[in-house]
Formats: C-alpha cells, sequence, structure tokens
C-alpha cells in the first residue's frame, strides 16, 4: 500500500496525429489510475491535425496545443511547465501502461528521496505482430532487462523525474526538432551533475508502434546513430551499459572486418575461411541475444533476427566513423541537425 499523501504524479504525454495507439494509450491510462495514487494526465498537442487533441479531452486529460510541430522535447517542457506534480512521468503517445505502472513510480520515489529519476522498458509482447516491430521492441526489451539498474541516461517513453531535478539541469533540450536522442541527453546531464538513476526493470510498458524497414532505418541511422555519435564524442562519455556495452563494440569492429574479409575473397580464397571464422565469433559474442529471440518466438523468428542485427551493428558504426572524421577533422556542417 502506497504512503498516505504521496505527492501528485503528472502524467505527460506528447503527442504528433497519435491515431489508434493514441487512443489505445489513453484507455490504458483511465483503465489504470489508481484511486489512492493522485495523478494528473497533460496530453501536449504538437500540432495536431488529427483529433488526438479532441480524442485527449474525452479522456479528462488537461490539453495544451501547439500551432505547429516542434519535436517531443519541446512538447514535454511544455507539459512540464503546466505541471503541479512533484514527479513528472513521461509516456509516449504510442505505449499502454500496465495495471501496477503508476503504483511502481509512486512507491520507487517514496521509498528512495535520494532517487532523482527512474526509467523502465518495454514489455516483451509489442502490439504489433510483424515481425520487424517483434524484433526491435524485444531487443530494446533485452537490451533494457540486460542492463545495469544504475542506469546510465534517461527514456522518455516510459521515464519518471522528479520536477524540481528537472528544471535544475534545465529539461529537454528543445533544439532536437523531431524525436531524436533529447532524453539520453537528458540523462547524460543528470548524470554529470550528481543525480541517480535508476533503471526498474519490472516498469514495463506495452510498446504499439509499428516498424517497417525504410522507417526503422531512416529513424535508427539519421535520429538515433548520428546523433548520438555526436553527443557521445562531444561529451567524451561512453558506459559499458545499454546499447554501448563493449560486446556490441566489438561486434561493430568485427562486422567490418567480416565485409572486408567477404570483399578480399574475390582474390583471396584463403579469406573466405576467414570471413565464415567471423562470422562464428559475432555469433559467439552475442549468442545471449540470440537464445532470447529463440527462446520467446522461436528457432525462425531468431533466424531471421540475426542479419537485422548484423545490419543494426553495420549502421551504427557506419554513423560512429563519419562521426569521427567529422569531429577530428573540425567541419563546421554539423552531420546532423537538430
Amino acid at each position: 500500500m502506497l504512503p498516505p499523501n504521496f505527492p501528485l504524479i503528472s502524467i505527460i504525454i506528447p503527442v504528433y496525429n497519435g491515431g489508434l495507439p493514441f487512443k489505445i494509450c489513453l484507455q490504458s491510462l483511465d483503465r489504470y489510475r489508481p484511486s489512492h495514487c493522485s495523478t494528473e494526465v497533460i496530453v501536449v498537442a504538437d500540432g495536431c491535425t488529427d483529433g488526438s487533441d479532441t480524442l485527449a479531452k474525452t479522456f479528462g486529460a488537461t490539453v495544451l496545443s501547439t500551432t505547429a510541430p516542434g519535436g517531443p522535447a519541446r512538447a514535454r517542457n511544455i507539459g512540464a511547465r503546466q505541471a503541479t506534480g512533484d514527479i513528472l512521468f513521461f509516456v509516449d503517445a504510442d505505449v499502454a501502461i500496465q495495471a501496477d505502472t503508476l503504483d511502481q513510480v509512486a512507491t520507487l520515489f517514496a521509498q528512495a528521496p535520494d532517487l532523482a529519476a527512474a526509467i523502465g522498458s518495454y514489455d516483451d509482447a509489442p502490439g504489433e505482430t510483424n515481425f520487424l516491430s517483434q524484433y526491435k521492441n524485444l531487443f530494446h526489451h533485452y537490451t533494457h532487462q540486460t542492463a545495469q539498474e544504475e542506469a546510465s541516461t534517461f527514456w522518455g517513453a516510459c521515464g519518471a523525474i522528479r520536477r524540481d531535478v528537472f528544471w535544475t539541469v534545465g529539461g529537454f533540450d528543445e533544439n532536437y526538432k523531431k524525436p531524436s536522442i533529447e532524453d539520453i541527453e537528458l540523462g547524460y546531464r543528470l548524470k554529470q551533475q550528481g543525480y541517480h538513476i535508476r533503471l526498474c526493470k519490472t516498469l514495463q510498458v506495452k510498446h504499439l508502434k509499428r516498424w517497417q524497414p525504410l522507417s526503422l532505418l531512416r529513424a535508427e541511422f539519421f535520429y538515433r546513430a548520428l546523433p548520438w555519435t555526436q553527443l557521445l564524442l562531444s561529451r567524451q562519455q561512453m558506459t559499458n551499459d545499454l546499447n554501448l556495452k563493449i560486446v556490441t563494440r566489438l561486434s561493430i569492429a568485427l562486422i567490418f572486418v567480416l565485409f572486408g574479409t567477404l570483399f578480399s575473397a574475390l582474390w583471396l580464397r584463403f579469406s573466405l575461411g576467414l570471413a565464415f571464422g567471423i562470422a562464428g565469433l559475432l555469433l559467439g559474442l552475442n549468442w545471449p541475444v540470440y537464445h532470447f529471440f529463440y527462446r520467446h518466438r522461436g528457432l525462425w523468428f531468431a533466424l531471421r533476427a540475426v542479419p537485422w542485427h548484423w545490419l543494426y551493428f553495420f549502421y551504427s558504426g557506419t554513423a560512429y566513423a563519419l562521426g569521427l572524421v567529422h569531429f577530428y577533422f573540425g567541419l563546421k556542417r554539423p552531420i546532423f541537425s537538430k
């Protein structure tokens, strides 16, 4: 049971033409808002043209609207300025909370007065059933579930933070005009100023987004890999956690060696054997995640996941290489425009 008089939790949701996933998000909040935990729901309609703002009002949310899209960073800050709660709980418009989500958020901060922020993860049962959506969601779930509980960053899809801490560090960087790494950047600032962020692995939400090949690659390369590279190089901060684990970095290097040996095999026959050896090493290094895919979705799913996982290593490495060249040669034109 939660302590009496627990401070208000402000649930802040940025949305741009949310469609059916946003409706499911609101339905989950309506269903699972506990009566013993004081909450308010603030929706920031970021230039919506599909009636998402009107829909949110029917669920009793406080709705703030902008005339044109400015990105989730700005929208979350707008919602935070309106919030009256001591805890700001940021939720994406394409996730659904679970029955105990808000109880967990309340309990976390009630029991740990020194805790500045907490993040969760996607569950292992995404709303969309196509392979790519399942793969991406499960990979994210695995990454968070095997990460350190003393988190190295923040996560805007399911992340809570004390309001005074949020404004002490300056909120989200509104220079990010599209969904990008604004939450990661906020987390880095929190850690640099000595605040504690906890990854609560039981704090899970259901992801409702449908991924297709082009949309996934565009988002992953241009709005995550490139800006994250710029952030890492500018902050000189690389932790052995989440997507930056040593195994991941080694796998990125190996994937380029593999491509090089395959190319050289056109002239040097022994290179083909070397390529098979490198491929085996990649499989061995990443066996835990492939076994995770196998346990959750079967052999055929795991086999199909391997090339997508190796493609992830390739575009992550490509982005990092481009970022290094840009950073060390001091090129003036930004490689990624916020």
